[in-house]
């Protein structure tokens, strides 16, 4: 973001980008939301709206190890947990609840993905012959024929919360960044004998993602767009 102010500050139609996201997730009905905070997270917690709860990851290495922060402070939680970036502010408080509704008793977590021209950057959505989620390769894991998959992951996820953290505990760093993936507790949950349920975009703004000052430009614009149509 060529910015000392973390990216999930940076403000989009007038508000931090994480503020976004914890808007919706209050708008679908999320009743508890816990933040974890890093990288100059004292700035963070003091942007966060009142009632939401934190956690540190004082290492970062990586999604998945960012959610097994939260661990202790869900102890006593049954139930359905939804996993959302801070840094990707358009998703919509319906897109959530559908994505909620698809978490159920034969299904042990569901996704939400995009399709885009331009895949690069994205973690590929692999799939059986038959259509069924089997994983989610990151690219720089990714083989030559997976890299040309132009379904990707938002990063949006819900899952059983004893099913998420049991597959937490399985991960390892055995891959290109050396890091531990969220996604393959997803790996964990489809080799499990249950459902991954995979809930496409219409509008792959909405999942976009926030790394670059000019990403943020594009969705501001799309918002004034959206604006000047509501008006008319």
């Amino acid at each position: 973001m060529n910015s000392d102010i973390p990216k999930v500050l940076h403000p989009l139609n007038g508000k931090p980008l994480i503020g976004h996201v914890i808007s919706s997730l209050r708008e679908a009905g999320v009743e508890e939301i816990v933040t974890v905070v890093g990288y100059k997270g004292e700035s963070v917690l003091d942007a966060l709206p009142k009632g939401v709860r934190h956690v540190w990851q004082r290492e970062q290495l990586g999604t998945g190890h960012a959610v097994m922060q939260a661990e202790e402070i869900l102890s006593g939680f049954k139930g359905r947990v939804v996993i959302a970036c801070g840094d990707v502010p358009l998703i919509r408080p319906r897109t959530f609840k559908k994505l909620i509704g698809l978490c159920g008793e034969k299904t042990g977590a569901a996704l939400l993905t995009m399709t885009l021209d331009d895949p690069a950057g994205y973690g590929r959505i692999v799939k059986s012959r038959e259509g069924f989620f089997q994983r989610i390769v990151e690219e720089k894991d990714a083989s030559p024929g997976e890299r040309l998959i132009n379904e990707v992951n938002t990063g949006t996820y819900v899952f059983d919360k004893d099913l998420l953290f049991a597959g937490l505990k399985r991960l390892d760093t055995n891959n290109a960044q050396n890091e531990y993936y969220l996604t393959d507790a997803l790996g964990y949950i489809a080799g499990s004998g249950l459902d991954v349920a995979v809930l496409p975009l219409d509008d792959p703004t909405e999942g976009s993602g926030i790394n670059k000052q000019d990403e943020l430009i594009r969705l501001e614009e799309y918002i004034k767009n959206l604006n000047k149509a509501d008006d008319i």
